[in-house]
């Protein structure tokens, strides 16, 4: 034995490695079965499979141009970047994107811009921008809500997202004055660090499931009166990233503390059906709408992917003959999100925000239902250029979901549906998301959409506007085609926005409904 291992420590460095080739080869050749590559070309094989691996990475930084990347190229994320950091976000020697491409926005300009008289808010606070429209005021709900911040964080849950992303997303809504949407997996107690809860429920019926899995009022009751810092309730029908498929939560991934969250067993398989158990009709849908409403006292919304349109105006319909209805509508985009899916799903069902949103607004405005409802958008709206195109178009605020995840570290390697998210953003790996420093994190979030706001406002006074609000369809112009070249929104999607009642920022400001206040957790 003592001659054995006397034998081992003499054989050179080098040996070893040819030895372990040879295994390698070895087991390629004769044992493994099911990658012919490898079987027909021992260890290059592997070389050509690692090479793809990290095919992304090499294209991101050393092939694909400043505009050439989807879903965000490298100008739209190192705008976001720098302005989370608060570093210098401008670039110089004139814009390097094609101004002809088909759908590039222009903001038209006005000859003369909106100058802020002596004491107004933003001069003061040139972050404050609030939505214009109160949720729930026109349903006269008893707990209505004017989120303080245009633009907040979509829905996505924990558990897609890890704890520390999901703490430091909700105390950079704090330091921001906007909200945060749970996404479906329920209200956890990263979501409750003192900023303002959107709570969203979809088919799994998370943090409000009965044990047979069914929609529970009374879990909705206990949950809201326990959280003074939900603010309104979302009812997911579909999302951009897999509209009409529900989904598998393995048991594997299932801890107790995810379990007691989402109110399911530890260890057992979890499946979101594709529809919802609550309702099956429009009619039950509304219903549903006015007793999560009566009995919480919040505005209650509702979030789809847009395709066919025969059941949205059966919606507006029945909306228009009860006076009763969804207090917002949250338009998702088919261009997918945060959301695992099949590519025939992300890439082809659906359609993309822009005309989903004209779709649908154009059903509600028909029937003077517009100004009823707080429209909110989603779907790569975290620009302030792409923001003013959709206030345009009729929205009141949009949910940025990847730009936010951007903000706190992100670095698009878009292996989200891994855990394997090197950021430690999309991951429940412990050792990943300890490298995200909350408090930091929190900052950035934070400064990105102080920065986003203070930008819009920019544009929107160079626009000739105090508010976003005030934006109509003929102040901004798409490229359409080369024998359309461009036009105004108008006359491409062929309707006109409903006009938004505007008095002043000052009013937003003394709103007694105003979000953004620190939420205090009731103790039972």
């Amino acid at each position: 034995m003592e001659q054995f291992l006397d034998f081992l420590a003499n054989i050179p460095w080098w040996s070893w490695i040819l030895i372990a080739l040879l295994l390698v080869v070895v087991w390629d050749v004769f044992l493994q079965k099911k990658h012919t590559i490898n079987h027909n070309f021992p260890l290059v094989g592997h070389l050509r499979y690692w090479l793809e691996s990290i095919g992304p990475e090499m294209r991101q930084y050393f092939v694909a141009n400043n505009r050439e990347e989807l879903p965000f190229n490298r100008i739209e994320r190192g705008w976001i970047y720098a302005s989370a950091k608060k570093e210098n976000n401008y670039e110089g020697f004139g814009t390097d994107r094609d101004i002809y491409a088909h759908q590039h926005i222009f903001v038209k300009n006005a000859m003369i811009g909106y100058q802020m008289p002596s004491g107004h808010p933003n001069i003061e606070n040139p972050y404050f921008l609030p939505c214009a429209k109160v949720i729930g005021a026109y349903n006269k709900r008893k707990k209505p809500y004017r989120p303080a911040s245009v633009i907040n964080i979509s829905a996505m849950s924990f558990g897609s997202l890890s704890a520390a992303a999901v703490e430091a997303m909700n105390t950079g809504v704090k330091k921001s004055q906007a909200y945060h949407n749970t996404g479906e997996g329920g209200l956890s107690p990263y979501h409750k660090q003192g900023g303002d809860v959107i709570f969203h429920f979809g088919t799994g019926y998370f943090g409000v499931r009965s044990r047979e899995g069914n929609f529970s009022m009374e879990k909705m009751k206990i949950l809201v009166d326990e959280n003074p810092c939900i603010k309104a309730i979302e009812i997911k029908l579909s999302q951009g990233a897999k509209p009409g498929k529900g989904g598998v939560l393995p048991g594997a991934k299932i801890s107790p503390e995810i379990a007691k969250i989402r109110g399911v067993a530890v260890g057992k398989d979890v499946l979101s059906p594709a529809t919802h158990r609550a309702f099956s009709s429009i009619p039950e849908l509304l219903d549903l709408i006015e007793s999560i409403a009566d009995e919480t006292g919040l505005p209650v919304g509702i979030k789809a992917a847009i395709g066919k349109l025969d059941q949205w105006e059966e919606l507006a319909d029945l909306m228009k003959k009860s006076g009763k209805g969804p207090d917002f509508i949250t338009v998702d985009g088919g261009e997918g999100g945060t959301g695992a899916a099949p590519p025939s799903f992300a890439d082809h069902v659906s359609l993309p925000w822009v005309y989903g949103f004209a779709s649908v607004y154009k059903i509600f405005k028909e029937k003077d239902l517009a100004d009823r409802i707080v429209f909110i958008g989603s779907g790569k709206l975290g620009f302030p250029a792409k923001a003013a195109m959709a206030f345009a178009m009729g929205i009141d605020c949009i949910n940025v979901a990847r730009e936010a995840m951007m903000s706190i570290g992100c670095i698009q390697a878009q292996i989200c549906h891994t855990n394997r998210c090197p950021a430690g953003v999309a991951t429940q790996s412990k050792w990943l998301q300890n490298g995200i420093n909350v408090p930091l994190k929190s900052d950035r979030l934070s400064q990105y959409f102080k920065t986003f706001r203070k930008e819009f406002l920019e544009i929107t006074h160079a626009a000739g506007y105090e508010h976003p609000c005030q934006f109509t369809m003929n102040d901004i112009q798409v490229n359409v085609d080369d024998d359309y070249l461009s036009s105004d929104l108008e006359t491409v999607y062929k309707y006109k926005k409903t006009k938004v009642p505007f008095t002043s920022v000052q009013e937003f400001y003394d709103c007694n409904f105003l979000g953004g206040k620190t939420n205090v957790e009731k103790t039972p």
